[in-house]
């Protein structure tokens, strides 16, 4: 096996480990030195395997001393944050959607600064609900920019993941994300859709991303259902991730 396989999975095996208690939270790694000969691998490679874990939030890192562990779940990558599908699937649960309403507006002075067009040109409305295991969950409330907008509304209506879709159609990747969390009440269409009494408390996720060359794509709000999710911020020297969990 070559180098750059072998320090992959070096760094499975300590996930599996951290995972199955045999590293518990608090707990000290091994010395490179000692992974390195548990693992016949050279320092250098269980290195690469260790810098995994450390930007993965698993582990921290302390100057003189071994690496603890810090959590027992990695943080998400950035694909699976940003696709609820995605996110799904790698819990081991079935997404599902439906596009509620699409049309054609124009943007607003908020949107306009977010995608970074002028305000009352042309952008793309959806309004999506997601299922998880066949139970609504979450009420996308989404803005395009109108050079992704075709692509957007050609999507079939249960489109699983849009963020798959889109990558496949038209080769976009969404590289950048910023989220903002707060909590409101829900509306009336919150109430109806997500089968709450109107009022309830959401949570609630505004995001926008880019493309890796910082071009926006979209703008949303986001809204959960009570007790759908939970999200979860590390932080470290290293490392600031965000990670989305089953509550």
């Amino acid at each position: 096996m070559s180098e750059p396989r072998r320090h992959e999975r070096i760094a499975d095996e300590l996930r599996r480990a951290i995972a199955d208690g045999r590293y518990p939270v608090g707990a000290a790694l091994p010395s490179e030195a000692e992974l390195a000969a548990a693992h016949d691998a050279s320092r250098g490679t269980v290195r690469q395997a260790v810098a995994a874990l450390l930007a993965e939030g698993l582990i921290g890192s302390r100057q003189g001393a071994r690496r603890v562990v810090l959590s027992t779940t990695p943080s998400q990558s950035f694909t699976e944050l940003r696709s609820f599908a995605q996110w799904a699937r790698a819990g081991g649960r079935t997404a599902g959607g439906r596009v509620l309403t699409s049309c054609w507006d124009r943007a607003h002075t908020d949107e306009a600064g977010l995608l970074q067009v002028r305000e009352k040109d042309p952008v793309l409305r959806v309004l999506r609900l997601r299922t998880l295991d066949g139970e609504p969950v979450l009420l996308e409330r989404t803005v395009y920019a109108e050079w992704i907008g075709p692509a957007v509304e050609a999507l079939p209506e249960d489109c699983e993941s849009v963020t798959q879709r889109l990558y496949d159609d038209t080769g976009l990747v969404f590289a950048h994300g910023e989220h903002h969390l707060d909590a409101v009440a829900a509306g009336t269409a919150d109430a109806d859709h997500l089968r709450l009494r109107r009022g309830s408390p959401l949570l609630r996720v505004r995001r926008t991303t880019t493309t890796a060359e910082g071009r926006p794509v979209e703008t949303s709000d986001d809204r959960y259902r009570p007790g759908s999710v939970v999200f979860t911020v590390r932080n470290s020297t290293q490392t600031n991730p965000l990670a989305r969990t089953r509550a």
